[in-house]
């Protein structure tokens, strides 16, 4: 079946009134340099007044509300931490729910929440059990078990359908969830999507030993969050060190072990999975959506993985990177808006 690709430029899929706010930001983006990062970059050294902060984020105020469903899953009691947004504009009846990335939280889709309430859509935004301030259990995580809690939050909320968007992993779990439930799904959106090839050949398997470094040295840690920083961002602005200070905090958490070995758990049964044997059998609208500046070959990658869905499209952002719903706010909401108003 041949693929339904608009492999357009940026502005062709933008509104009128967009384009000018929009060429702004391109322009910004492009002649973005190395002093511009150097000048806003976070500091060298972690700020003196970071301190622990606990691995379900009590500390850590979310934009919304925060809900929980609680049930048991390999015979363990857990909960999902969730925000459930009402329309704020006049309602359109539909739903949207957001799936965060791997090394990220619910609070960073806060953008992107305001901007679909406004335009009547009702927004759930899930963190994936054994992140943020869901539980943590030691269990054989999977894509498949993170898709099903979302389809058992949304039978939860009496939700039918809903559009579904992820990022980063968060594309692999929305990806998978398209693929299982067919008919709950009425849009799927990846962006900057991880696993947009298959690379499990070779890897091995590590079953895990279950030694954590439980005493890390924390300026390696503070010095690997700087090096995260400008992989993630083509430019640096101030409220991204957020997701720093947290990650800082969790490693000084008394059960940072407990944390590390879930992350580690989680990281290993996810690359034993691939869902690109998934894209062929996906009827639902499909946008491929990311920032050009991710890993070397991901445009690429995007672009052909687009074309493997019988109703893919690709929609790129030049000189933004992997996170383009923080750096790009506008642009992505403005094609979020006209896709799911497809």
């Amino acid at each position: 079946m041949t693929a339904n690709i608009k492999m357009l430029d940026l502005f062709t899929r933008i509104p009128k009134f967009h384009k000018a706010r929009c060429a702004v930001i391109a322009l910004l983006s492009m002649t973005a340099s190395y002093s511009a990062w150097a000048q806003s970059a976070p500091p060298g050294r972690a700020p003196e007044n970071w301190g622990p902060i606990s691995i379900n984020l009590e500390e850590i105020d979310y934009p919304y509300p925060v809900n929980y469903i609680n049930f048991r899953v390999y015979n363990q009691n857990v909960r999902v931490a969730y925000m459930d947004v009402a329309p704020t504009g006049r309602s359109n009846g539909r739903t949207v729910i957001l799936h965060h990335g791997g090394l990220y939280y619910g609070w960073y889709w806060e953008k992107q929440i305001a901007a679909l309430a406004e335009r009547g859509y009702r927004v759930i935004v899930k963190d994936r059990l054994g992140w943020g301030k869901s539980s943590k259990p030691v269990i054989p995580y999977s894509i498949n078990l993170w898709a099903s809690n979302t389809a058992r939050l949304m039978d939860h909320l009496n939700v039918e359908q809903a559009a579904v968007v992820g990022h980063s992993i968060g594309g692999q779990m929305v990806t998978r969830f398209a693929f299982l439930y067919p008919e709950k799904t009425t849009h799927l959106v990846t962006i900057n999507q991880v696993g947009l090839t298959d690379r499990r050949r070779g890897r091995g398997f590590d079953p895990l030993s279950g030694e954590i470094d439980a005493d890390p040295d924390m300026q390696g840690v503070y010095e690997s969050l700087l090096k995260w920083g400008r992989e993630n961002y083509v430019q640096w602005r101030p409220s991204y060190i957020e997701h720093m200070r947290i990650r800082y905090g969790n490693r000084l958490s008394g059960d940072w072990p407990r944390m590390a070995y879930v992350n580690r758990l989680a990281g290993q049964m996810r690359a034993m999975d691939t869902v690109v044997n998934d894209w062929q059998q996906i009827q639902a609208k499909t946008l491929i959506l990311g920032g050009e500046e991710d890993y070397p070959s991901f445009a690429d990658e995007a672009r052909h993985a687009a074309g493997q869905f019988p109703n893919g499209e690709v929609f790129l952002i030049p000189n933004v990177g992997h996170n383009p719903h923080e750096e790009a706010p506008e642009l992505v909401n403005a094609e979020l808006m006209r896709f799911l108003g497809s």
